[in-house]
């Protein structure tokens, strides 16, 4: 989905409106939580939330509500679920109609969205791990991890799910990427090692990772288990996709190889713009 204006990423301060995507779609004023109903309200309020200000069809939202079979009475359905979410988070934000579709006006102040928290704090995370700074780095990443509460999305129609949840989790992993670089530069690596271990048999092609565990055992003073920790990821990339380790990986394999004096260095290797998942 496209995105419109940006959120207010300042913190609520006093107890108000808190709208939450990073697990269970809910809503909570004051602390209490706000009946949203069934799937596709909860549809409704995330599709507009995620447009950040923009307008959001009609016909947009009845794909995300119903796939290629909706309803004779969709439109009248869109307005039924949109009016029940405007009443329900109103008046702290406001649902407003404007034709082809609908749109959420959040105020600066006073309603906390937990996706705009975590990109805002994801985003000054890696600021600071770009300037050197990894302390300011890793405690700004942790924030921004801490907001997540679950699989994002949680509760939401399936078509939603499968256009927004993997671009979700991919930003999730990136900034855990970046807060355990930050670890590692702070001199992390042994405690970095079964973090890293679980990882990647969860993540199992993100090369990132890969180099981040053969530099975390390196500097263990595991050199052995640095290369097996690069067998394995070149059998698996071999083995899943029919390719070999890229570049940058294969060049950290030569310098565990060697002994590199860079790799005890506090700033890491370039693996951080090692790619992802393919």
């Amino acid at each position: 989905m496209a995105q419109g204006r940006h959120w207010s990423t300042e913190p609520t301060r006093t107890p108000g409106l808190t709208l939450s995507l990073l697990g269970p779609v809910e809503a909570h004023r004051d602390g209490r939580p706000l009946h949203l109903g069934g799937a596709k309200p909860r549809t409704v309020l995330t599709a507009l939330l995620l447009a950040r200000g923009r307008v959001v069809p009609d016909s947009e939202l009845t794909a995300l509500l119903w796939g290629d079979a909706p309803p004779a009475t969709s439109p009248a359905q869109i307005h039924t679920y949109a009016s029940r979410v405007r009443q329900l988070i109103g008046p702290a934000a406001e649902v407003e109609r404007r034709r082809p579709g609908y749109l959420i006006r959040l105020p600066h102040r006073g309603v906390r969205v937990d996706l705009a928290e975590f990109q805002d704090h994801a985003r000054r995370g890696a600021a600071a791990l770009a300037a050197g700074d990894p302390a300011s780095a890793a405690r700004l990443l942790r924030g921004a991890l801490a907001v997540w509460r679950g699989v994002a999305l949680g509760g939401v129609c399936e078509p939603l799910v499968r256009l927004e949840r993997d671009r979700l989790e991919e930003e999730r992993l990136v900034a855990l990427e970046q807060r355990i670089d930050a670890d590692l530069e702070l001199g992390r690596h042994t405690a970095l090692i079964p973090e890293l271990t679980a990882l990647i048999a969860a993540n199992p092609l993100r090369e990132g990772l890969r180099a981040t565990l053969m530099t975390a055992l390196y500097r263990a003073g595991r050199q052995a288990d640095a290369l097996a920790a690069y067998r394995a990821a070149r059998a698996t990339l071999d083995e899943e996709l029919g390719i070999e380790p890229c570049a940058e990986l294969r060049r950290l394999h030569q310098a565990v190889l060697t002994g590199h004096p860079s790799l005890l260095t506090t700033r890491t290797p370039h693996h951080r713009s090692l790619p992802g998942s393919p």
